[in-house]
């Protein structure tokens, strides 16, 4: 008998994935938190039966959300990562010997627990001596944070359930009020194909643009996401993601990657007609 994990991207749409066997299961105070080996995918963490990661297509994710903000500032040193768990973007941050400090917050202890021993790999640098782990509600921490991080990265499950708090105008400011003066925030923002998602979208970006004075939107193909289409927040008090890109810089760390390079960081920012309209849709009402 084959077994089978399904995601469903709406009422009517479903991304499946055959496993081989089902690693880990637990109902944590938060959420369903299960992970899952598969044959194309390798292993699976899902939260609440979303998708968060596969072995397979981690990697896209963890570095666009990382490199683009690191390509663009030219000194970050104190980090803060809101979610992420699984440790990816951690791993990612930690090869920058120029940062100094890196602070994630998670709301759940026990995702980091399972992916300590399922996903080793991500969880490869969570005990870096930069790396600070709190356990906490990131709207609640990050309140009592003012002008302290270089670089924010909100690497949140979806606008509901959770971490629903975590894409309202409250917690935007106070993102702004934790970012010192020159600061960059980097948020996931969903896909924009499915109405249901790109209305969510549409209402976070909203929020973004009314606080930050620059804000863009930019975009990465990730097999199993919804629609296999992701897109990223790009805010920032000072630098714009292009514009500002110091191509030669980055390039000159010789960091070795799977997708993210600097011509694609530019090419990111060129959205689909479809796209534009969707965002200008909320800008022009800000």
């Amino acid at each position: 008998m084959e077994l089978w994990f399904s995601e469903f991207h709406t009422p009517d749409v479903k991304h499946s994935i055959r496993v081989n066997r089902h690693l880990y299961s637990h109902k944590s105070e938060y959420q369903q938190i299960d992970i899952y080996d598969t044959p194309e995918f390798g292993r699976v963490l899902a939260l609440d039966g979303n998708v968060m990661l596969t072995e397979r297509d981690e990697f896209i994710y963890d570095e666009m959300v990382t490199h683009v903000p690191m390509a663009v500032h030219p000194d970050i040193q104190d980090v803060l990562v809101i979610g992420a768990g699984d440790g990816g973007v951690v791993r990612e941050l930690a090869r920058y010997d120029t940062i100094r400090s890196i602070d994630l917050v998670e709301m759940d202890d026990q995702v980091v627990e399972a992916c300590r021993l399922y996903l080793p790999e991500n969880a490869s640098r969570l005990d870096d001596e930069r790396v600070h782990i709190y356990f906490d509600n990131a709207l609640r921490f990050i309140r009592r944070r003012k002008a302290q991080y270089d670089l924010i990265i909100v690497d949140s499950t979806d606008p509901f359930g959770p971490s629903e708090s975590y894409f309202t105008r409250e917690f935007y400011g106070s993102c702004c009020n934790a970012l010192r003066e020159d600061g960059i925030m980097v948020n996931q923002q969903g896909s924009p194909f499915y109405r249901h998602d790109a209305e969510a979208m549409q209402r976070s970006h909203k929020r973004i643009v009314s606080t930050f004075p620059i804000s863009r939107v930019y975009q990465a193909h990730i097999p199993t996401y919804a629609a296999g289409y992701w897109l990223f927040g790009f805010a920032s008090k000072k630098y714009h993601p292009v514009d500002d890109l110091n191509a030669k810089r980055w390039r000159a760390l010789h960091l070795d990657t799977q997708y993210y390079t600097t011509r694609l960081h530019e090419g990111a920012f060129c959205l689909p007609a479809f796209l534009e309209k969707l965002l200008l849709e909320v800008e022009e009402k800000s």
